[in-house]
């Protein structure tokens, strides 16, 4: 028995396929971009707050290491693609008054949003599409440190 002309469904397979695939692969290619966006965020952060901690705490004077800390957060960022400003990321704090008495702690945290990747500004303005990442290092001034 022979079909008619319209009935005839050879090669509709590959195109089922093809539009199945589209339909699933962009949001799975979409979800790599965010999850690597956000993992890059991630190493930021990390790298941002240990480095700013470290150059905290072998500084002379709190205020240079609040400038040598905010130096490093900035490369950290930048480093992996991130142009936040460093001074509006970090926040420091210390376990001790003057924060840089031996023995004691200073804390560096930053708090990046990362925009979600390909959100057209209107809908940015509408939803609030962004992810929080934040990263906090503790390092120990050392105990005997020398005022210089």
């Amino acid at each position: 028995m022979r079909r008619g002309p319209l009935a005839d469904d050879d090669g509709s397979a590959i195109v089922e396929f093809l539009g199945l695939a589209l339909v699933l692969m962009v949001p799975l290619v979409y979800l790599v971009l965010v999850l690597g966006r956000l993992e890059a965020a991630s190493f930021a952060a990390e790298g941002a707050a240990r480095e700013a901690a470290r150059t905290y705490v072998v500084a002379d004077t709190a205020q240079e290491g609040s400038a040598r800390a905010a130096a490093a957060a900035g490369i950290a960022l930048r480093d992996q693609g991130f142009d936040d400003d460093p001074v509006d990321a970090l926040t420091l704090s210390c376990s001790s008054t003057p924060c840089l008495a031996p023995g004691s702690d200073v804390a560096a945290r930053i708090d990046l949003v990362v925009p979600l990747p390909f959100v057209p500004a209107f809908v940015r303005r509408v939803v609030p599409l962004e992810v929080p990442v934040s990263a906090q290092r503790v390092a120990p001034v050392d105990a005997y440190r020398v005022h210089g």
